[in-house]
């Protein structure tokens, strides 16, 4: 099965998605991790695929998916997506970073390991398209430290293992209860007291 990880080039993902049996697919392929476009870049680089393809009409492609309202540069990106949104058959999908995140590795490594959002307004957009399609998605936290690390590749590896039987199903899991935004929910409670103050103030 092809499967789309969001956001696109996570390092942390992408591994686990071809030893479990299934494709990596990507808008470029150039963040594969197996390829060689480093070695010679004139032989390696496939020039069928988006970007080189993004000219012309099939630059429009994005329109499809937006009102004209919209700006041109998120309409762009989403013509870059198109090839994940239409062809991926499952999905994973990475949260935010939460606000207290104390970063684990220096800025690069960081970004290789779990991608980078880029334009947030895309990224938004691509997450609603793929959630109303009849695929699988496995939405996780963002990992703060490394046994949440080894957590969420025991949890990727398990989604991938059992792909096929998902397979066509409009399936969300969220068992980190991640809210629209992707960010972990405030587990903080309100008093029942206090509550009803609030609803006796505004009744």
């Amino acid at each position: 099965m092809k499967v789309a990880v969001i956001p696109d080039a996570a390092m942390i993902i992408i591994p686990l998605i071809e030893k479990n049996g299934h494709e990596y697919i990507s808008p470029t392929n150039f963040s594969k991790y197996n390829n060689n476009e480093n070695e010679d870049p004139e032989d390696k680089l496939d020039r069928s695929r988006a970007p080189f393809t993004l000219y012309g009409d099939r630059i429009l492609i994005g329109n499809k998916y937006t009102t004209n309202e919209v700006p041109s540069g998120v309409r762009g990106r989403l013509s870059l997506m198109d090839v994940i949104i239409q062809n991926a058959d499952a999905a994973i999908i990475l949260g935010h970073r939460p606000k207290d995140y104390k970063p684990m590795y220096d800025v690069l490594n960081e970004l290789i390991l779990f991608g980078g959002t880029g334009c947030i307004n895309e990224h938004s957009l691509v997450i609603n398209i793929m959630k109303n399609r009849d695929i699988p998605i496995l939405e996780l936290a963002h990992p703060k430290n490394q046994d949440e690390i080894i957590k969420l590749i025991d949890r990727v590896n398990d989604f991938l293992r059992n792909l096929d039987n998902y397979k066509g199903k409009k399936i969300i899991f969220n068992d980190d209860n991640l809210n629209i935004d992707l960010k972990e929910r405030e587990s903080e409670k309100i008093d029942l007291k206090e509550f009803n103050k609030i609803l006796k103030k505004y009744k």
